[in-house]
């Protein structure tokens, strides 16, 4: 993905290409609809007029851009990045991109997942657990497509969770931020839901669901990479400045460690391991990221977003603190420990 910058009478637009195709327009952050006038001719309108772009020379790492049909100005394109495809991540890739391309392989995980929490505990409990991840990656999934990412569908993990697959990269922060919350806000849907089947029917099996639903998902928003939390911290504090991220995302890390310390969670410690690659390219690729930080505004609502999700995660546990019902007070006397 390339990006390349220019400004119109005061205003700044970027411009994001992936090979030889024009794939979004910003203005000042804010994305423009696109109108194909033609293979060669891509048109946008904005508040002060119309930009077209002609992508016929993209080949040869140039774009050319016209304000209101005025002469063709020609932008030169940043030197495209070597790649090492013989590189071990690059393996790594490609194997990941044929595992998650096998449909068998996706039943098969899902039917292992069951059968190996239905070993561990109980069918019912099994079949809860599953319904749970599967709900909060759905959310993930549905958040993807309303921007337009193409997905390649939910995978679980037997004994780790659930991970929803995209083909595409997302192009700014707010999207992660939105990608991110969707999970736990459609994880927080399914507790909501759990309390009033409770309720209506007083069958606790839908109270253990409730309680289930908000304890994973408010795990997931520890801010902490690469769990939901972390993605929505490191959108927020790249945002700012990148040592600020750099200062912030390592805070969470050793927060982390502590949890993991604390509740004795090696397989915690695995995803701080991975998370702190994560942290480390960000930073690396700082300069030549292609990713539209938010804006203030953004910022804040981002945050505000976050802490309501887990607002009501927390609120649906403190619901059940006092239940006879050991299981379900459980997840409160975690989170108070």
């Amino acid at each position: 993905m390339t990006r390349i910058e220019f400004t119109v009478l005061k205003q700044t637009f970027s411009v994001l290409l992936h090979g030889e195709q024009l794939v979004q327009v910003f203005c000042e952050q804010q994305a423009l609809p696109i109108d194909k006038q033609s293979p060669e001719i891509v048109q946008c309108a904005y508040e002060q007029g119309i930009l077209q772009f002609d992508v016929t020379q993209l080949k040869q790492q140039q774009l050319g851009v016209s304000v209101d049909g005025a002469t063709w100005q020609w932008l030169a394109l940043p030197a495209p990045h070597s790649e090492n495809k013989k590189s071990l991540i690059g393996l790594a890739a490609l194997g990941f991109k044929v595992f998650k391309s096998a449909k068998v392989i996706k039943a098969a995980l899902a039917g292992a997942s069951v059968a190996g929490y239905a070993w561990l505990f109980s069918w019912p409990f099994a079949l809860m657990l599953v319904a749970c991840l599967v709900i909060h990656e759905y959310g993930h999934v549905r958040a993807m497509q309303y921007f337009n990412i193409k997905t390649k569908g939910i995978y679980l993990i037997p004994f780790v969770g659930g991970l929803a697959v995209s083909d595409d990269k997302i192009t700014t922060r707010w999207q992660d931020v939105v990608i991110s919350l969707m999970g736990p806000a459609f994880g927080l849907i399914t507790s909501v839901l759990g309390v009033v089947l409770y309720y209506a029917t007083n069958m606790e099996i839908f109270a253990g669901v409730a309680v289930l639903s908000a304890l994973l998902n408010l795990f997931n928003l520890l801010p902490i990479l690469p769990l939901d939390g972390g993605h929505v911290l490191k959108s927020i504090s790249f945002s700012m400045k990148s040592w600020v991220g750099l200062t912030v995302c390592m805070a969470g890390v050793l927060f982390g460690l502590w949890i993991s310390y604390i509740f004795g969670l090696m397989l915690l410690v695995f995803f701080l391991f991975i998370g702190s690659f994560e942290i480390l390219f960000e930073w690396r690729a700082r300069h030549a990221s292609h990713l539209l930080p938010l804006d203030r505004y953004g910022q804040v609502f981002s945050a505000v977003m976050y802490i309501l999700v887990a607002a009501g995660h927390i609120a649906v546990m403190m619901h059940f603190a006092d239940s006879e019902n050991v299981i379900l007070s459980l997840p409160m006397k975690l989170l108070s420990s």
